[in-house]
């Protein structure tokens, strides 16, 4: 099984610009530690560019840099985006997202292929060379992420992988069907396909109880933020509190995140590998914004020095 190790930058913003600079920082950013040395074996994932928000020709250049920088160890993740305001802000019709998203995996595998990039069905272009040519034959793997049964198939049909987001056990069996329906469509046998889950994760020893206090307002206060983002439209000034968390959204919170001793979150990881069919790219949330930085870097030595090994040997 294949854990990788990823801790984002912070909190969810309200701004549109904020949130598209902030990813492409990352992307540099975890791509210039990788080539450092600090994190010799590690991939450099994007998880996840909003594709339709991006200029196709510009993000298969710029993912090529990224992917030379790292020596060719970027797995680029696409997801569709919903929110209006952004559409609106960069004049993208928010109807067009998923073509438009199909159009860019049509310019990423056209750019990296060494073709002259013609597009799709909605961007087209008069036969452009992209460079640099990315390290790879065919350039980095691209992810989609997704949570509908459309979206999920449309990963297995079109992309090198899926990526789950804060998956229930029952919600990744059905999404990994679903994204094997959409290899099945296009007649691909799911060979080279990576299966992978992105789960908010909170490692601390003691009762799995006492874990939840702690993290529970951390966690309520970034999954409402990403529900607030609607309301949140042309906001200015501080962000308000998030309302009270009632017992069915802590219920449902609790299902969707890995919290407690390292044994109980090992134990997680494997659940999901086996729906995967063994091979899982597990992608660790270990960010909480306000949680006090001693109390987290905890957390992410636990989750390195005895989950990861756990997982890791278990699944051996």
């Amino acid at each position: 099984m294949k854990l990788e190790l990823r801790r984002p930058t912070g909190p969810p913003e309200d701004s549109v610009v904020m949130r598209i600079v902030v990813a492409c920082a990352v992307e540099l950013s975890i791509a210039a530690v990788v080539v450092q040395g600090a994190v010799p074996v590690a991939t450099a994932t994007s998880a996840l560019l909003l594709a339709p928000l991006y200029e196709p020709l510009r993000l298969a250049e710029d993912a090529a840099v990224v992917d030379l920088i790292s020596a060719g160890r970027l797995i680029l993740g696409l997801g569709l985006g919903w929110r209006a305001e952004e559409f609106e802000a960069l004049g993208v019709p928010l109807g067009e997202r998923a073509a438009r998203l199909e159009d860019t995996v049509a310019v990423l595998r056209q750019a990296w292929s060494g073709a002259l990039v013609t597009g799709g069905s909605t961007l087209s272009y008069p036969g452009v060379r992209v460079t640099p040519d990315p390290p790879n034959p065919g350039g980095p793997p691209l992810w989609i992420g997704a949570i509908s049964r459309p979206a999920t198939t449309r990963a297995g049909r079109l992309a090198d992988g899926f990526m789950a987001t804060n998956p229930t056990e029952g919600s990744f069996a059905r999404q990994v069907e679903w994204a094997r329906e959409g290899l099945a469509q296009v007649g691909r046998d799911g060979t080279g396909f990576s299966l992978s889950a992105h789960s908010p994760t909170f490692a601390w020893e003691g009762d799995p109880d006492d874990a939840w206090e702690i993290v529970r307002p951390f966690l309520h206060y970034v999954e409402w933020k990403y529900d607030d983002m609607d309301e949140a439209r042309a906001r200015t000034g501080p962000p308000p509190a998030p309302p009270p968390l009632s017992p069915e959204k802590e219920e449902a919170l609790r299902r969707e995140a890995l919290v407690g001793p390292p044994e109980v979150i090992a134990a997680g990881i494997q659940r999901l590998a086996a729906l995967a069919g063994g091979d899982l790219h597990f992608i660790a949330r270990l960010y909480w914004p306000g949680m006090h930085p001693d109390r987290q870097r905890e957390a992410m030595r636990l989750f390195a020095e005895t989950v990861m090994p756990a997982a890791r040997g278990s699944s051996a």
